[in-house]
């Protein structure tokens, strides 16, 4: 019989990428999976997958009690659901699930996606840091399955609590022949005329947005395209706004992660601007680096750690020295008007595509997964 693997998020299954490729992963490696996230009132319809899903509904969509309700909810969710393996994806979801395998005495792996106490959006909560920190000290010395997104995460783990943490990081799948471009620039309703600066993501404090959208005053012949939604996208459209930059800037709804590539594939340069204000952005790798990489889209990225290794091994494009809005803007300029580096990061890009991709990281999910079967 297929061994039963459930995977939990707290997120609404729409755009979370790295976990549907572990489902499908895990699926292909003959589990029987299931992914269990929430549903909320805005949440986009779900394109059918392979596997199954499970969406709870929930009457909090945010703060304290939306956490306690979540992994309320999830706890007897998978302590009534039978399953060989849970899967924990992020601290938020561990409480539940090292709860409900300990009674259960299933298997638990942990994915954690970023450094979750180190997080913007818990500086200045002493109370909220203070909570997450103690459940991750109560359970981290206690997990024996625990991989992670990129080589600094898993090094601060192991210091803070001794635990050897595996590396998966997040590329996308290499795929040969993709179409290009799926949609036009036409059916997506963006200038057919004008150069694309891409964002595409989440839109949340600290990811360098709102100096993005300043820098787009020095900029012409060219629109920044937004594709996401987040905690401060208002934030973001007000600016905008407020320094007449309607036409010039352009916002799209947060999309499902199987139409993004529309987007991407058009775009002639992709932007990545996380501040080093916390320790998960100083160590953080974002995702949407890769996905410009894939489509060769050169990137114009901070100067972090770990993106700084992608760039100094693979030139696929340059780094930003600060985040004042001339510097960017100064950058995004030289970007996009000259022709021959433009040829040379997306030559770069495509070699690199093949080395940084998902069929790689695979390897070492296979691993962890052997041992479990």
């Amino acid at each position: 019989m297929k061994k039963k693997i459930i995977l939990s998020v707290t997120n609404d299954l729409t755009s979370e990428q790295r976990v549907h490729k572990v489902c499908m992963f895990l699926l292909r490696e003959g589990f029987d999976v299931v992914l269990v996230g929430r549903w909320r009132r805005k949440s986009l319809p779900l394109e059918k997958r392979s596997y199954k899903t499970k969406r709870l509904f929930l009457f909090f969509e945010k703060g304290p009690l939306f956490y306690a309700e979540y992994n309320l909810r999830l706890f007897f969710y998978l302590l009534f659901n039978p399953a060989d393996i849970l899967v924990a994806n992020d601290l938020d979801t561990l409480l539940a699930n090292y709860l409900a395998a300990k009674i259960k005495r299933s298997e638990l792996v942990h994915d954690s996606h970023e450094y979750y106490t180190g997080v913007p959006e818990l500086e200045g909560r002493n109370f909220a840091k203070k909570f997450w920190k103690n459940i991750e000290r109560k359970i981290f010395p206690k997990l024996k399955h625990i991989y992670t997104v990129n080589d600094s995460i898993a090094a601060l783990y192991n210091n803070e609590y001794g635990v050897e943490a595996s590396v998966v990081r997040n590329f996308p799948l290499l795929i040969e022949n993709r179409n290009k471009f799926p949609k036009s620039k036409k059916e997506l309703n963006i200038p057919e005329d004008k150069k694309i600066i891409l964002y595409q993501g989440s839109v949340n404090v600290d990811r360098g947005l709102v100096e993005a959208v300043e820098a787009m005053q020095y900029v012409n012949n060219a629109v920044l395209l937004v594709v996401g939604d987040g905690d401060i996208l208002d934030e973001v459209k007000a600016k905008a706004q407020k320094l007449d930059l309607d036409k010039k800037i352009i916002f799209k709804k947060r999309i499902p992660f199987e139409e993004l590539w529309n987007y991407t594939s058009h775009a002639d340069i992709g932007i990545s601007l996380d501040k080093d204000t916390n320790i998960n952005y100083h160590f953080s790798l974002p995702n949407k680096i890769f996905d410009f990489v894939h489509a060769k889209v050169p990137v114009l990225a901070s100067n972090l750690v770990e993106i700084k290794k992608i760039f100094t091994t693979y030139e696929i494009g340059t780094m930003i020295e600060s985040h004042d809005s001339k510097h960017i803007a100064e950058k995004i300029n030289f970007m996009l008007n000259d022709s021959e580096k433009i040829k040379f990061w997306k030559e770069n890009c495509f070699h690199a595509a093949q080395e940084l991709c998902w069929q790689n990281e695979e390897k070492v999910l296979r691993e962890i997964y052997s041992q479990l079967l």
